[in-house]
């Protein structure tokens, strides 16, 4: 009996020092941020921005702001059904990414070994990663109109820079297309995230860890 008692004080121990590790620390309406999910976003970015990983409260911050964003856009994408990126895409993200910067197989393990992540999670960020891309192609970018009128005053205030970005085009006829994008992008990005901040507006948050407010 003194033996199974004791066993059944480290089971409880040991379910007691899981629920302080995977607490809960942001509410945001119906869907909840985890510890375990903010340390997962932080290992996983700067595995891919290619730093060491610094978990303190600053990247902490930086990581629940990035998945409050991430519940809006999956709740829009499954209201709205938007296109979610294949894993097939991913994988060949994920292909593109060895090939740049990890030279053998072993040196890939390696860096996923020292930044706690596994290959499925990298897989899946890169899924993610895709479908957000995805989302905000259809959902914003149908409403970004540029006028001729700020495609020329653009150039007229870029000319030099423009020359230097794109050699061999000059005139303004020349490089309509590349303004027209840069304008668009700076448009779908101003949407998306107004859109964002709406969200949170819009949202009830709760947070459990005052640091991460």
């Amino acid at each position: 009996m003194r033996a199974l008692a004791v066993a059944m004080l480290f089971l409880a121990s040991s379910a007691s020092y899981a629920v302080i590790i995977d607490r809960i620390a942001v509410i945001a309406g119906n869907s909840i941020i985890k510890d375990s999910d903010i340390e997962r976003d932080i290992r996983v970015t700067d595995l891919l921005n290619g730093q060491a990983v610094v978990i303190n409260n600053s990247t902490r911050k930086q990581a629940a702001n990035r998945l409050l964003d991430q519940i809006f856009i999956r709740r829009e994408v499954r209201i709205g059904d938007y296109r979610t990126a294949t894993l097939q895409s991913a994988d060949a993200q994920l292909a593109e990414l060895k090939k740049q910067k990890f030279r053998t197989a072993a040196a890939y393990s390696q860096a996923l070994q020292r930044a706690g992540v596994t290959d499925v999670e990298l897989r899946m960020q890169f899924q993610w990663q895709l479908t957000v891309l995805n989302f905000i192609d259809a959902r914003f970018k149908p409403a970004a109109y540029i006028a001729d009128e700020e495609i020329e005053s653009y150039y007229n205030a870029n000319t030099a820079a423009l020359g230097r970005q794109f050699p061999g085009k000059t005139t303004l006829t020349a490089l309509q297309p590349e303004i027209r994008n840069i304008l668009a992008g700076e448009k779908v990005n101003q949407l998306f995230f107004a859109w964002l901040d709406e969200q949170r507006k819009n949202t009830k948050l709760t947070y459990l860890e005052d640091n991460l407010r």
